[in-house]
This record gives structure tokens, C-alpha cells and sequence, in this order.
């Protein structure tokens, strides 16, 4: 459950680049329309201008993220002097001025100052540089001399630093986009909005139909002059470390569609009351600090399609009226505190695709009529109190990708056959509740089916399910506190050798490896835990792409093998309540850098205690050490 917890997060995370990715590539299909189209004549200035621009860079196809990204600059040159027939540029018919310049995903790598050629093209109304590698510039004061700019794109570029004043005096700008200059890695920002505010900013931006500043520093609360600009259509205001209280007018703009203030965990607000119906087709609040309840008269948002309010503070019973919003295909409402049971009106959403219910305190059963809600291909219902049988209607869900159900009250007999005639299923978690699974004899269907994340925990197993034999594309398993005896099956290691990257099986009754060699076949395993078994024999020993490695409280005798010692992303290593003995291989003070918790307690180590604490000055990673009830002697590190 956590491991689909972390991927969840990142889901999330990558949504945001996704959709950098998708606006660029809208834009360059849209201006691409335009930039075409047979010029009468052109200006050699504005040639000579725009070529010295380009000779300012450096190609790099590293410089650009988006896959159709190709260097639009290439095909410009002074033989064939007519800018108006070049590449992303767009002139005026009648004029020949050119009017639109899109260097969008041009793979454009270098510096840009106020004394660059670009800023000599006077008629120019629309301009992008989006998804190239401006090696960490200043937004140039001199962009306000294009004055009579309606279009600026300077997404995803590598800008740094103060966004300048002089863009506040833009009048002109209808679409304004500086998100996503950071560092998609660290989340580190390039971008901040000190001085000026983004207050100051905005107040003569009156014309905004479009605001993309995401992931910029703002630091500040949201000003309420927003609730004044009745053209806007779009504001993305995420991870920018807002605080105070939202405005709430903001809900009410008569032509918003786009509302986003998601990962800004200081910004507090609550849902107005809806009088008239509204034009919002996309909602984000995750991640907020927004609270109270869901009004009644969220239904008159009738046109939503997305809806996330997840990791916020609401609370209350989730809206029947909610039922009654048709179109939305994507509902995330967990990690709140809701109570009481999932709506029956939820049954006329037949557009869902994501449905994200988790970490709250819904009850009742899980409805039969979810297994007509035929597009979902996400549904997450875990850590709930929700009880009762899995109705065999969820098998109807062709489209189904992620099945959590995990953490709950749920009980009774399950056929888990059901779940294998779901061509599409690929992530299954049903652990933690009362449930026992019943598994039918090997067929067809357990070949065809290739599950990547499978979550069995407490599931009154006794055995390794015959049907993971048949599995070679998983990533992640949990078998954890179940009935399981005996040694693991040799099948069983011939499971997703090249794919298994965690497995799960502490808390069980097994006693061994039915193999002679000691090495685990998982060549890319990263996270081991097979504590509190029985297991007996050698230590195993995992590939050198482990990290986490937890054998503890069981019956493993020997010593531990030098081969650890290559073990380099190793940060979890527990090792007590065995009956190993010898000497700990002194590099393992190699691995100290890495190494956050180390457990040695209660074996029969003996000798020198390996220097595990660095000499080098450097910081040691080390969280949790415990050497206790061994025989270790000399000096402590």
C-alpha cells in the first residue's frame, strides 16, 4: 500500500510536467497554423535581427524535454532572406512585419540579455521560447519593449531569478505563462516574485485571459484583485508556497475554467456557495489547506470534468449533489475526513476515470453499482472503514488499471479468479482487511493477466499463490502476515526476474529457500524484507542494486559475505535477532554515506566494529544503529 501510495504522489508530480508538455505541444500545433501561410514581402531588418538571435545559441537536443522537440532555428539562414517563410515565424500579411515568433521545443541552448536582437522587433504580438535551456538568465527588463505583445510563453526555459518589473507594464498581455523554471528533480524554483509582488505584478494586467505561474516563489498571499479580472479563463497558481486566505470571489469569475492552487500547503480558504451555474470544466485544491465542507450547491458546477481536492482538511458527509455532476471524469477527494457512505448518486457519473476515495472515514459497504462505472481505470478506496464482501460486479470493469482496497474492514470468501479475467488490472491491493482468498485451478487467464503491483497482505494465505508463477512483469509484492509455511517454492524464484523490485514477505512461517545457491535471483531487487519468519540456513545474499534489506527475527546462521560490501545504495540494513556470527566485513564502513539504519542486535558477532561513523568530516546518513548483545570488542568508532 505504500509502495502505491509513493507512485500515486508521483502520478501527481508528473501530471504537472504532462501538462507543460501537452500546452507545448497545443501551441506549436496551433501557431503552426498560422506561421505558414505566404508572406508578400518581409523586412531585411527583422531578418538580420532574428538570425543574429539565433547565432546567440548553441543547438543541444538536450536543451529541450518535450519528445517532438527539433531546432526550428536550423532552417534560417541569409540566402534565403525572407523571414516570413522561416520556421516559426510569423509576419503580417499586409505589412510583412513579423508579428508571432514560436521557438517553442527548439532545442535552444544559451544566454539571453537585454541587449539581444530579439527585443528589436517592435510589431511583434505574440512570442514563446517555451521548453528550451536559457542556462539560468534573467528574464530581460528589455521584453517590455515589445510592447504590444498579447502572447508570452517562458515556460520550462531555465529563467532564474526576480521576474522584472518591467513586465507589469505589459498592458497588452492576454496570455502570460513563467511556469515550470525549476527543477522538476529537486523541485528546487528559479523563479520568485519578491519585488515586485505578485500583486504589483498583476494590477495593470487587467486584459489576462491565461496566468501559468506554477512553481515559481511567490510567497505571498493571492491577491483580490483577482476577483476583478472577468476575462480570465485560466489560473495555475501551484506549489508557489502561497499563504493566507484564499479569495473566494475568485470561484465566481464568470468566464473561469481553469482553477488551480494545488501543493500550496500554507493556503487556507473553504467552497463559497454557488447561486448561478458556472464555467469551471477543472478544479485543483490538492495539497491546500482549504477546510469545511462541500456546499450542496457544488452541483451547479456543472460542467466539471476535474475535481481534486485531495490531502486538504474537508470534512462532513460527501454531497449527494456531488451525483449530479456528470462530466466529471476525474474525482479526487482522499486523504480528507469525510464520513458516512459513498453516494448512490456517485452511479450517474458514468464519465469517471479516476476515482480517489482514500485515507478518510467513509463506511457502509462498497456498492455493487461501481461496476457499471465501465470507463474507471483508476479506483481507490483504501484506508476506509468500509465492510462487508467486495461485490463480484468490480469484475465488470474492463478498463480497470489500479485497484487499491486495501486497509479496510472488508470480510468473507473471494474468488480472486475475478480479478484475472480483468484484462487491463496491472496494480491490485486488497491487504489489511478480513478477507480469504480462494484461488481456482491455473487456466488461461492467469497467464494473460501481468501484474505489476500486487498487495496480499493479510490475506489468510497459506501458500504462494500458484498464479504468480506465471507472472514476469512485476515490480511489487506483498505477502506480508499471512499463514505462509514452508520453504519458498522453487517456481517462486523463477517469478519476474528481471522486473521484481520489491518484495514483501515478513510475518510469515517460512523457513527457508528451496535453492542451493544463497544469491536471490531478482537482478533488480531494491527493497527485501523477509523479517520475523523462520527462516534458516546462510544469510541470502541480494544484487548490488539493493536498498533496503531486512532479514531480522529469524533463524539465519553464518557469516555475513563480503559481497555486502558492493552494496553501494544500501540504507536499511537489519540484520538482530538471527544466530550469525563471525566478523562484520570491515568495508562495510564503506557503506556508511548511504546507510540510515543499521541492526546487528542480539548474534554472535564478534571482533572489531567496522568503522561505520565517516572520518572524512562528511555527514553520515545514519539514523538507527544497534550493535547490542554480540561480542564486539576494541574501541567504539
Amino acid at each position: 500500500m505504500i509502495g502505491l501510495s509513493l507512485c500515486l504522489v508521483a502520478v501527481q508530480r508528473g501530471l504537472v510536467l504532462k501538462l507543460l508538455l501537452f500546452k507545448i505541444a497545443v501551441f506549436t500545433t496551433c501557431f503552426a497554423s498560422h506561421a505558414h501561410a505566404v508572406q508578400p514581402f518581409f523586412h531585411d531588418d527583422e531578418s538580420s535581427a532574428l538570425l543574429q538571435f539565433k547565432e546567440s545559441f548553441v543547438i543541444s537536443h538536450t536543451a529541450s524535454r518535450y519528445k517532438g522537440a527539433y531546432p526550428k532555428v536550423l532552417q534560417w539562414n541569409s540566402e534565403t532572406r525572407n523571414c516570413c517563410s522561416w520556421d516559426g515565424v510569423e509576419c503580417d500579411e499586409q505589412t510583412g512585419n513579423v508579428i508571432g515568433l514560436d521557438l517553442t521545443s527548439s532545442c535552444l541552448f544559451g544566454s539571453i540579455t537585454s541587449n539581444s536582437t530579439l527585443f528589436s522587433l517592435r510589431h511583434i504580438r505574440m512570442l514563446s521560447l517555451a521548453d528550451n535551456n536559457l542556462n539560468y538568465s534573467q528574464i530581460p527588463a528589455a521584453i517590455a519593449q515589445l510592447s504590444g505583445l498579447t502572447y508570452l510563453n517562458l515556460s520550462g526555459s531555465y529563467f532564474y531569478g526576480q521576474v522584472p518589473f518591467e513586465i507589469s507594464n505589459m498592458h497588452t498581455l492576454s496570455y502570460l505563462d513563467l511556469s515550470h523554471n525549476y527543477d522538476p528533480d529537486t523541485s528546487e524554483k528559479f523563479l520568485q516574485l519578491k519585488n515586485p509582488s505578485l500583486k504589483t505584478l498583476v494590477l495593470n494586467l487587467t486584459r489576462l485571459e491565461v496566468l501559468y505561474f506554477s512553481h515559481i516563489n511567490i510567497s505571498s498571499e493571492v491577491p483580490h484583485s483577482f476577483s476583478n479580472f472577468t476575462s480570465l479563463r485560466r489560473l495555475l497558481l501551484e506549489d508557489c508556497e502561497l499563504h493566507g486566505a484564499f479569495p473566494t470571489k475568485i470561484f465566481h469569475l464568470p468566464n473561469l475554467q481553469v482553477l488551480s492552487v494545488e501543493f500550496n500547503e500554507n493556503l487556507s480558504g473553504h467552497f463559497p456557495e454557488f447561486h448561478e451555474r458556472s464555467t469551471l470544466l477543472e478544479l485543483g485544491l490538492d495539497r491546500t489547506g482549504f477546510s469545511g465542507r462541500l456546499p450542496s450547491s457544488i452541483d451547479k458546477l456543472n460542467s466539471l470534468k476535474i475535481l481534486g481536492i485531495s490531502g486538504c482538511n474537508f470534512s462532513g458527509a460527501i454531497p449527494h449533489s456531488l451525483g449530479k455532476l456528470a462530466n466529471i471524469a476525474i474525482l479526487a477527494l482522499s486523504e480528507n475526513n469525510f464520513i458516512g457512505h459513498i453516494p448512490s448518486s456517485f452511479q450517474n457519473l458514468t464519465q469517471l476515470t479516476l476515482l480517489f476515495l482514500h485515507t478518510n472515514k467513509i463506511t457502509g459497504s462498497i456498492p455493487p453499482w461501481l461496476g457499471n462505472l465501465t470507463k474507471i481505470k483508476v479506483l481507490e478506496l483504501s484506508s476506509n472503514k468500509l465492510e462487508g464482501p467486495i461485490p463480484q460486479s468490480i469484475s465488470k470493469l474492463m478498463n480497470l488499471h489500479n485497484l487499491n482496497l486495501g486497509a479496510n474492514n472488508l470480510s468473507g470468501f473471494l474468488e480472486f479468479d475475478m480479478f484475472l479475467n480483468m484484462k487491463s488490472l496491472t496494480d491490485l491491493q486488497l491487504g489489511f482487511n478480513n478477507l480469504s482468498l480462494v484461488f481456482g485451478k491455473t487456466n488461461t487467464n492467469a497467464t494473460r493477466s501481468k501484474f505489476k503491483l500486487l498487495g496480499l497482505d493479510s490475506c489468510n494465505l497459506i501458500e504462494f499463490p500458484n498464479f504468480l508463477g506465471y507472472q514476469n512483469e512485476l515490480e511489487w509484492l506483498h505477502l506480508v502476515g499471512n499463514k505462509i509455511y514452508g520453504q519458498i517454492p522453487k517456481w517462486m524464484l523463477n517469478t519476474s526476474v528481471d522486473n521484481l523490485m520489491a518484495l514483501y514477505i515478513g510475518s510469515n512461517f517460512l523457513t527457508g529457500f528451496n535453492q542451493q545457491s544463497t544469491v536471490l535471483p531478482w537482478v533488480n531487487l531494491r527493497l527485501f524484507d523477509v523479517s520475523y519468519n523462520m527462516l534458516q540456513g546462510p544469510l541470502p545474499i541480494p544484487p548490488p542494486s539493493i536498498q533496503k534489506f531486512d532479514v531480522s527475527n529469524n533463524k539465519l546462521n553464518g557469516e555475513v559475505s563480503h559481497l555486502f560490501c558492493n552494496m553501494s545504495s544500501l540504507y536499511h540494513f537489519k540484520l538482530s535477532n538471527n544466530n550469525l556470527s563471525g566478523m562484520v566485513p570491515y568495508c562495510m564502513g564503506n557503506s556508511s554515506n548511504s546507510l540510515s539504519v543499521l541492526s546487528l542486535g542480539n548474534n554472535s558477532f564478534h571482533g572489531v566494529i567496522p568503522q561505520i561513523c565517516s572520518n572524512s568530516g562528511s555527514a553520515s546518513s545514519l539514523r538507527w544503529i544497534d550493535l547490542s548483545h554480540n561480542k564486539f570488542q576494541g574501541q567504539l568508532p
